[in-house]
């Protein structure tokens, strides 16, 4: 039983790597086809997906919104532009302009709807 306990608490440790990891690289394709959104390497894109889902956690806890670009309309759309803006304060290596974060999050919505990894 012990042994079942820890492949499970393994399994939820390597699932959470693994989004953060594939987070990382759709910030980076993010920053190479969107201008005025810089991600510097992949451990900066690494740290920033932490601090998106953790401004992410924030919102939906404090305000009780998804910030899903798509999975509330325009409100949530703005809100994933605002948490993708506010990282670059958080995290040394990103820089967002505004347009950057508005084109940003609508880019990232559609790797999503690709991709479902839970960005935001």
């Amino acid at each position: 039983m012990a042994r079942e306990i820890r492949r499970g608490e393994n399994a939820g440790i390597l699932s959470t790597l693994l989004k953060f990891v594939v987070n990382a690289v759709v910030l980076l394709a993010v920053s190479f086809l969107v201008p005025g959104f810089v991600v510097v390497g992949f451990w900066t894109a690494f740290l920033a997906s932490i601090v998106i889902t953790l401004l992410d956690y924030l919102a939906g806890t404090v305000f009780k919104i998804d910030a899903s670009p798509f999975g509330r309309g325009l409100s949530g759309f703005i809100i994933a532009a605002v948490i993708i803006y506010l990282t670059q304060f958080f995290v040394a290596g990103v820089y967002v302009s505004i347009a950057g974060a508005l084109i940003g999050a609508l880019v990232i919505g559609l790797f999503d709807a690709l991709i479902p990894t839970d960005v935001f």
